[in-house]
């Protein structure tokens, strides 16, 4: 009886899952759904504690920022994942060392979509660190190959996921949501950990509204802020070029990032990070100035995210990824 008990659970358990890609997630399914991590990567118990802070706290640093390459580190509880893959590893890899991250403390590489600033050193990754996973939609790892010279091998390396259907992945609870953008498979992330929602929004002409329903939740945001309408007006881009990255499935300008984040913006946000700044069309100072305004605006005082003591009582803190350098370590 035990035995033909078993095997209907057995039964009962890949229906479950079977329906869950098929019809949508059901929280109750988690557990059972998606499950990529070994048990000692399992989301740790509020109550326990790594070193000094509790076992709660982010650990984000960003390697590099734009289209010259895009990737960025997301810990908590000793492991962490890396978001993107467009920065080589020999600058990523010491960069975690130097911060006591061990090659094994990375429980994998989840990407948000197929273009080469994001995926270039995917596979280098991964065989040069062989534990490693790459985390991706099916049709996005179609594009991989589609559109770059890299051996298909890299198949093997990955673990599938899809859009809308949580999995479990260095600690961390994540959430694919679709954006839109020219890629073959465009995503960000909402990514959970105790009370710690980082989305992760970039490579997006349009805020969608799976998107916004995202991002209006987050503690920390990540947002595109990719350039200043009147400098690709008045820049040196071919027409063609300015029409794609102004179009829906280009990217977010400064003033449109800013009035989303102004509007949606509510207590729990305390960290905002701008990412992927162009390098011909914006500056720094430009997509701070804008995101600042929109802020204080509301009435919000905005930190410069230094974590010097006169900043750590504003409203929010405001940070701009750098382009090519390694960001700030942040403990969140």
């Amino acid at each position: 009886m035990t035995r033909r008990n078993d095997k209907l659970r057995q039964r009962q358990a890949r229906g479950a899952r079977q329906q869950a890609i098929s019809f949508g997630f059901d929280e109750t399914l988690l557990d059972d759904t998606v499950a990529h991590d070994e048990p000692q990567d399992a989301v740790p118990s509020p109550t326990s504690t790594v070193g000094e802070g509790n076992a709660w706290t982010l650990q984000f640093a960003s390697f590099g920022s734009g289209s010259s390459g895009n990737c960025a580190f997301l810990g908590v509880a000793g492991q962490g994942v890396l978001i993107d893959a467009g920065v080589t590893p020999d600058k990523v890899f010491p960069e975690l060392a130097r911060n006591g991250i061990r090659p094994a403390d990375v429980k994998g590489i989840v990407l948000t979509h197929d273009h080469a600033d994001h995926v270039r050193y995917a596979y280098k990754m991964v065989r040069t660190y062989r534990h490693l996973r790459i985390y991706c939609t099916p049709k996005l790892m179609r594009g991989i190959l589609t559109l770059h010279k890299v051996s298909r091998r890299i198949q093997d390396c990955q673990e599938a996921i899809f859009k809308e259907i949580p999995f479990k992945l260095g600690g961390m609870r994540f959430t694919a949501f679709e954006t839109s953008h020219d890629a073959f498979d465009n995503m960000g992330f909402f990514i959970e950990a105790g009370d710690h929602r980082f989305v992760v929004a970039t490579d997006m002409g349009v805020i969608t509204d799976r998107a916004r329903h995202y991002m209006s939740q987050a503690t920390c945001l990540m947002i595109e802020s990719n350039y200043d309408r009147h400098m690709l007006d008045t820049g040196t881009y071919p027409e063609y070029l300015k029409a794609r990255v102004r179009g829906p499935k280009g990217h977010l300008d400064n003033e449109v990032a800013a009035q989303f984040v102004g509007e949606q913006y509510h207590e729990g946000l305390r960290h905002i990070f701008l990412c992927h700044l162009s390098n011909d069309n914006n500056t720094p100072e430009l997509a701070l100035g804008a995101m600042r305004r929109s802020l204080e605006g509301r009435g919000l005082s905005v930190g410069d995210a230094s974590n010097a003591v006169e900043q750590r009582a504003r409203d929010v803190q405001l940070y701009a990824l750098p382009r090519y350098d390694t960001s700030t370590w942040f403990l969140i």
